[in-house]
């Protein structure tokens, strides 16, 4: 028996990339409170910054923000409380 030739192999139809339909699971409050410390700094990044925009809710972020300032505000008055009582 004689075997046909084969036809040469072809790559495979390379398909439009389909997006991917699961949405990036939310950020946990230890990846809030991350994000939010080191933005206090300016220091951020660029690939953190975009798992962050596509994990962090604003609000998470807000909350967190406001909480972090309200500490330093009040360390900061509790500092100058100290020193200013202890000086001669």
């Amino acid at each position: 028996m004689s075997e046909s030739p084969r036809p040469p192999a072809t790559a495979p139809e390379s398909s439009p990339a389909q997006p991917v339909s699961a949405e990036p699971t939310a950020a946990s409050l230890r990846q809030v409170v991350g994000a939010v410390f080191w933005s206090f700094f300016g220091i951020r990044k660029g690939r953190d910054m975009q798992r962050d925009t596509a994990t962090i809710k604003l609000h998470h972020v807000v909350l967190v923000g406001i909480a972090f300032a309200a500490v330093f505000v009040f360390s900061l008055i509790a500092l100058v409380s100290y020193i200013t009582r202890s000086a001669p």
